[in-house]
């Protein structure tokens, strides 16, 4: 059982890695159809849904790709990655940043401070949170 999680977590290692390389090199497809299979072996990790959101992010498609992103932070809340796309694709100004994995997070200290000191209001009065 133990054997079977860790080679799942290396699985899952590799997989964000390879999907980092196939979207340097713009390859789309291949792309999506090896985050399929990961969705399919490994229906419960965020690791695919936060990755095929990056995915249609990046393709154009900002709705589904941030139900990815909200779908892999239900799957495991502590999945940084996940968090730090929700904020950065979700605002109006967004960077543009997105996490693979837990390397590419900035810390929650950064987070919260962004978070207070950079609000902005448009015409209506409406704050957006600049990043």
């Amino acid at each position: 059982m133990i054997n079977n999680e860790l080679n799942n977590r290396e699985n899952l290692t590799k997989l964000c890695d390879t999907v980092r390389d196939l979207i340097g090199k713009q390859d789309y497809q291949t792309c999506e159809n090896i985050i399929c299979q990961a969705m399919g072996s490994c229906p419960h990790a965020p690791q695919p849904h936060n990755l095929i959101g990056i995915l249609l992010e990046i393709t154009g498609d900002h709705p589904a790709a941030m139900k990815h992103f909200r779908a892999a932070w239900a799957l495991d809340p502590t999945y940084l990655p996940a968090r730090q796309n929700l904020e950065s694709y979700g605002t109006f100004f967004s960077n543009g940043r997105c996490a693979f994995d837990e390397n590419d997070c900035i810390s929650n200290e950064t987070i919260n401070t962004h978070s207070v000191s950079e609000i902005k209001y448009d015409s209506q009065g409406t704050a957006r949170r600049r990043n």
